[in-house]
């Protein structure tokens, strides 16, 4: 017998849940959220210009570029080097001033979609924070544009120091005639020009900024590309645009033909300021105008979006007191030592040397020069690695390295005026050279940086030392380019042949047009001998290869007494 179930009541739909989400039959399954990359520490350190270039500045940056390619002289110093470095230091400066175009605003975050999936309360779910690691919630936010005075790249004194440095290493080609001397100028320029743009501080900073221009000039150009003006409806197309700049071409080729044609003078000076027009000469300009507009825009670039350069090395374990403290004083008793017999040398003359090592002093001189100067730079290294891993928790660790480091030093001083001496009883036996006047121009260098290290050792605060020791450097050739070295070589061994009756006139003509006053005070046939092959490879100047001294040259070299020097007999 079956028992009978009571009716049940019918069910209420709304009552009903609904289906989960992910399995409802209606509703997409939402892709997950993946946060944002991570920048590296590069990008962070340098996240580049975030709108276009202005175009003024892409302006400025063009004229300067063919500026450079029409007006530099490639086989010679002249003041057309001048005046480009000129022209790019005004494009530069204009791009340091105008204010960089802002970048897009930055995008809200899309609401999410409608759909079973949102909370009834209405709130979204929370999203992950994308920042930079290493910083708190409380400092997140968008980062602001690198400053120069607050990254680590030189502040505008430095900048504009830099500048007008590479503007003085690059004029040096318009008042000296020597071509390695000019060479020597135009790599240090090279060097302070990027150090203009890029700056930078700290050791490694300094030379993160010298070798950024290259990667800079990569990074410009889709930065160039967006700035670049677009065609505007109301305005001038493209076509019409090259229509006008080629009507005025032609205008100007046919009315300068004309007017050179009927005047020799006028004629003259348009050949004098036209370049080559030849298919080499065109192909030539070309390529520099593409060279020197890269490195100029690459330079506009770091300008408008400064890296962060503030790079400075891991902080080096400290090392026990007697670890440093016994090989220094070691090396302070050695260079004690040393320096005493330098002295006992330079009161005894050459006498004591006769004596006590068999040599003349020109020999013991020559003999001893190279390894002061490699013991100068090595003292160097010692000392910066001192001042390193050297503890100065104490009053005892700064005492010491006051003491060690400073006495150092002050000996390393003694031997760099012991390596000039040398060098100067040498030159005075075997006569002057080029290279014996740079290495002395080293070692003055040298003595110089000992003095930076003494005062940074007495303080025993050292930040400003790296740029100083560049700074120096620079100074210390623009030094030896104002007491113009071919010239004074000159003058050297012409006194010396006045005193002791002995020349080497084979390599006195091997110097540039600036030794030529010196050697005019040469008798014939000397004179002669000394000066034709300089008068045969003197070349005609144009107003973009002016220089000074063969203009000096030219004027000695006059025409009563050309055939002269030509004529000659020389023993």
């Amino acid at each position: 017998m079956t028992t009978a179930h009571p009716p049940q009541p019918p069910i209420d739909p709304r009552l009903v849940p609904p289906h989960p989400p992910a399995l409802h039959p209606h509703v997409a399954p939402q892709p997950a959220v993946r946060p944002a990359p991570q920048p590296t520490a590069w990008e962070r350190r340098w996240p580049g210009a975030a709108g276009p270039a202005r175009p003024v500045v892409l302006g400025t940056v063009a004229v300067a570029a063919g500026v450079s390619a029409s007006v530099v002289p490639l086989d010679r110093p002249g003041l057309g080097w001048l005046v480009a470095t000129l022209a790019g230091a005004a494009a530069l400066g204009t791009a340091a001033v105008v204010r960089p175009r802002p970048g897009p605003p930055p995008t809200a975050p899309a609401p999410p979609a409608p759909g079973p999936a949102a909370p009834a309360t209405g709130t979204h779910p929370a999203q992950p924070q994308v920042g930079v690691p290493g910083e708190s919630s409380a400092t997140a936010g968008p980062r602001a544009a690198v400053r120069p005075g607050a990254t680590g790249a030189s502040g505008r004194a430095a900048r504009l120091a830099w500048a007008v440095a590479t503007v003085a290493l690059v004029g040096v080609g318009t008042v000296r005639a020597a071509n390695w001397l000019f060479a020597l100028c135009l790599l240090a320029a090279v060097g302070t020009a990027s150090l203009a743009v890029a700056g930078g501080r700290t050791p490694l900073g300094l030379l993160t900024g010298a070798v950024l221009p290259p990667i800079a000039t990569l990074r410009a150009l889709p930065w160039a590309t967006r700035g670049l003006p677009r065609p505007r409806a109301d305005g001038p197309s493209i076509g019409r645009l090259l229509a006008s700049l080629g009507v005025t071409a032609v205008l100007l080729l046919l009315f300068g033909l004309l007017f050179s044609s009927a005047d020799a003078v006028f004629a003259d000076l348009v050949a004098a300021a036209l370049p080559d027009v030849s298919t080499p000469g065109v192909f030539g300009w070309v390529v520099r105008l593409l060279l020197v507009g890269a490195v100029l825009l690459g330079g506009a670039y770091l300008l408008a979006a400064p890296p962060d350069l503030e790079l400075r090395a891991r902080p080096a374990r400290a090392v026990r007191r007697l670890e440093w403290v016994l090989p220094l004083a070691l090396l302070d008793a050695l260079f004690a030592a040393f320096v005493l017999v330098q002295l006992t040398v330079l009161f005894g003359g050459s006498g004591h040397v006769l004596r006590t090592a068999g040599l003349t002093y020109a020999e013991y001189a020559r003999g001893g020069f190279w390894q002061l100067l490699a013991v100068s730079a090595l003292t160097l290294l010692v000392i910066a690695g001192a001042m390193r891993w050297a503890p100065r928790h104490t009053r005892a660790d700064r005492t010491l390295i006051r003491l060690l480091i400073g006495g150092l030093t002050v000996l390393s001083l003694v031997i760099v005026a012991s390596a000039l001496y040398r060098m100067r009883v040498y030159t005075d036996a075997y006569g002057a050279t080029r290279l014996r006047l740079v290495v002395a121009t080293v070692e003055l260098w040298l003595g110089l940086l000992f003095g930076l290290v003494a005062v940074a050792t007495v303080r025993l605060r050292g930040a400003w030392l790296p740029r100083l020791v560049l700074g120096a450097g620079v100074v210390a050739l623009l030094g030896l380019a104002v007491v113009n070295p071919d010239r004074l070589i000159a003058d050297w061994n012409v006194d010396r042949w006045q005193r002791i009756d002995r020349l080497d006139v084979d390599y006195l003509s091997r110097l540039s047009a600036d030794a030529v006053p010196a050697l005019d005070r040469l008798p014939e046939p000397m004179r002669s001998c000394a000066l034709r092959d300089i008068a045969g490879q003197l070349p005609e100047d144009g107003w973009r290869a002016a220089n000074v001294g063969r203009a000096q040259a030219r004027a000695v070299f006059a025409a009563d007494r050309a055939a002269e020097v030509a004529t000659a007999p020389c023993p």
